[in-house]
């Protein structure tokens, strides 16, 4: 009976999800400019590698392809999925090749299941493949979503602790008679550490579109998820505009900084200390149990 009801539910649930992608909304203004901004920035040419030819060109190809669809629709619903969108800014990936990747692999985890299950013959039960082909697809569908996260708070991670670097370098500049702006241009010169490229690339786009550099690294911080940036441009922009004494400011920023980075690997060590601990436990009892067994078996 069970398995009636979730193979009901699943058809159901199917036959909802096509109404929904058939019923095509009529998008909203704000939908359509953001749709059309995010084509602009998101267009990109074709690598050698992408447009070579053979099965992983082929591939490439149909994985941008179905990214592309889904993105489209996804813009005309108005879904913004603004998670997923700096975790990519952070990770510098396309939202197409993400997209695509999602429904390839939930696609292909939902084929696969039922063709290993029914190829060594263990679909004795009709409904049971099904849910599990189910299970398996929506899994792999989110599973990019949940490896994407990760890294990207990783990178978020490392992205704290150059800016940690950069207040000091932009004090420093500060310090030598420089003026703000040209300060924040100079620090952000000194290596090619990819956080240092983007905050460089931040800044020459403000200067280029005519913003202030602040308002460029507020942005910067809007797209990539990074509160600190944010605060760090509103620190910047009350520097700019009412003359504050930033250079102190910008130090006393970033050992802040540096303490609450500190504080967030003690307590990434102290969870990594009790996980060890734990496993250690479940070893010692384990090995009792190993013990205990042969004397227990013959009480009876």
């Amino acid at each position: 009976m069970i398995l009636e009801l979730l193979a009901g539910a699943s058809v159901g649930a199917g036959i909802l999800i096509i109404v929904v992608l058939l019923s095509r909304p009529v998008p909203g203004v704000a939908a359509t400019l953001s749709r059309l901004d995010r084509t602009r920035h998101s267009r990109r040419s074709l690598t050698a590698s992408a447009a070579g030819a053979g099965a992983d060109g082929r591939l490439e190809r149909i994985r941008e392809t179905v990214g592309e669809r889904i993105e489209a629709e996804v813009s005309a619903r108005g879904w913004q999925l603004m998670r997923t969108r700096e975790d990519l800014a952070v990770m510098n990936r396309p939202m197409t090749t993400h997209l695509g990747t999602k429904a390839l692999l939930g696609l292909t985890a939902f084929i696969w299941f039922p063709a290993v299950v029914f190829l060594f013959g263990f679909g004795g039960n009709g409904g049971l493949p099904i849910v599990f082909a189910l299970i398996a697809g929506i899994f792999a569908f989110f599973l990019p979503d949940l490896t994407l996260h990760r890294e990207a708070e990783s990178r978020r991670r490392d992205f704290r602790h150059v800016t940690g670097a950069f207040l000091d370098l932009v004090a420093m500049n500060l310090a030598g008679g420089r003026g703000l702006p040209e300060a924040l241009m100079a620090a952000s010169s000194f290596g090619d550490h990819w956080a240092m490229v983007r905050m460089r690339q931040a800044l020459s786009n403000a200067r280029i579109m005519g913003w202030t550099p602040w308002e460029g690294i507020a942005r910067l911080g809007r797209d990539l998820g990074v509160d600190e940036l944010r605060d760090l441009a509103s620190a910047l922009a009350l520097a700019g505009d009412e003359g504050a004494r930033i250079r102190l400011s910008l130090m006393a920023r970033a050992e802040s900084m540096r303490r609450k980075e500190m504080v967030d690997i003690e307590g990434a060590a102290g969870e990594s200390s009790q996980s060890m601990l734990m496993a250690q436990l479940l070893m010692c009892i384990a090995f009792l149990v190993f013990l205990a067994y042969p004397a227990v078996s013959q009480l009876r």
